[in-house]
């Protein structure tokens, strides 16, 4: 049995996990999908201030409320920012780290410096009072407004990541125009020290692709 921590992406929230969830629940897993503060049903609270380390503290939170070891943080799109930073924050506590056509962060990376021109200009397009991004048209109709801040904050990391045992990356190979994944993904498939997969489906590999995702899951909460 393996503790899964799902983490969304911008405008998202747990419920974007649902199928999945069901899944690997079903399959004798723990799953946690999460909502970050200031979105979804958490989108009362005040979205000024939320910025990157609150995310991360989201994760760090359940992390030390459930006593979860040996976690494996399952991150989309955006949400690459926030599991690097709790792996790096809790790193007793955190086993492997799962990229969902997200950003890999380094030190003193933002979601802004990561992205293209083209996502840069989506980010902009703010809400009235400026402190949050719009969702996208076509984005499910449960989205909410992102905070700014959060994609505009550079991650500290205090740790190499090392400690990690698995870092995988699954790139979504059905983007209708080009990928801003597509670089980072031909980087990393070049790596040994990670383990990639090409799935032929849009971004939202949890909707696109949920079969090919949950056999991914499941084979990463396998011992190596």
């Amino acid at each position: 049995m393996t503790t899964f921590v799902l983490v969304p992406g911008m405008c998202h929230g747990g419920w974007c996990f649902e199928q999945l969830t069901e899944q690997l629940r079903a399959h004798g897993h723990n799953v946690y999908p999460l909502t970050l503060t200031g979105l979804g049903e958490r989108s009362h609270l005040l979205r000024t201030g939320v910025n990157l380390d609150i995310h991360v503290q989201d994760v760090a939170g359940v992390l030390v409320s459930e006593n979860i070891r040996n976690a494996v943080l399952v991150g989309h799109s955006y949400g690459g920012m926030v599991i690097t930073g709790a792996a790096d924050r809790n790193p007793d506590r955190v086993d492997s780290l799962v990229y969902l056509d997200a950003v890999v962060p380094g030190h003193g990376d933002s979601c802004w410096s990561l992205v293209s021109d083209q996502e840069r200009q989506w980010y902009l397009d703010v809400v009235e009072t400026g402190d949050a991004v719009r969702p996208l048209p076509f984005f499910d109709p449960r989205a909410t407004p992102h905070p700014l801040a959060s994609v505009l904050q550079p991650l500290q990391l205090a740790t190499d990541l090392t400690h990690i045992r698995r870092n995988v990356y699954v790139y979504a190979a059905g983007w209708k125009g080009q990928s801003p994944f597509t670089p980072l993904y031909q980087r990393l498939r070049e790596d040994p020290a990670w383990t990639t997969h090409a799935l032929d489906a849009e971004h939202n590999l949890m909707r696109d692709a949920p079969h090919d995702l949950l056999k991914i899951l499941r084979e990463i909460g396998e011992p190596s």
